[in-house]
């Protein structure tokens, strides 16, 4: 973890996150995505348009960490143009909350299976097992 800010005011972001149970990942290096992040951004890119997966997946598919690691990976690097955030989606099928309405567009962008509400994805039509 970094040490109090300069002014010392409190931590700066932490390099790394644990969820608990030695669940600890590095997320980045001096700002920079880590060997983990790294591996959930390439992950998340290579997910189809029209399909999705949800945080657990991700970390599932990388084989480290778990869907709370992936959610600070790409709030942290996830604006980066090649990286297809919104298809990334909570386990009930909604969209990333920090900007639902832009994800539920880019949803619907790509053509997306919805659920007859509109408001979150087909999960049974829509999740991508990585192949």
């Amino acid at each position: 973890m970094t040490g109090p800010k300069p002014d010392g005011r409190g931590a700066g972001a932490p390099a790394s996150l644990s969820a608990g149970l030695g669940t600890r990942v590095r997320i980045h290096v001096g700002g920079r995505p880590g060997e983990y992040a790294k591996a959930v951004l390439d992950a998340v890119a290579q997910i189809p348009a029209g399909k999705v997966m949800t945080y657990g997946d991700v970390a599932e598919f990388v084989g480290a960490g778990t869907g709370r690691h992936v959610g600070a990976v790409l709030a942290r690097f996830g604006h980066e143009e090649d990286v297809p955030w919104h298809r990334v989606l909570r386990s009930t099928g909604e969209p990333n909350p920090t900007a639902p309405v832009e994800a539920l567009a880019l949803l619907i962008a790509d053509n997306t299976p919805l659920r007859p509400s509109g408001d979150r994805v087909d999960l049974t039509r829509a999740r991508w097992n990585g192949s």
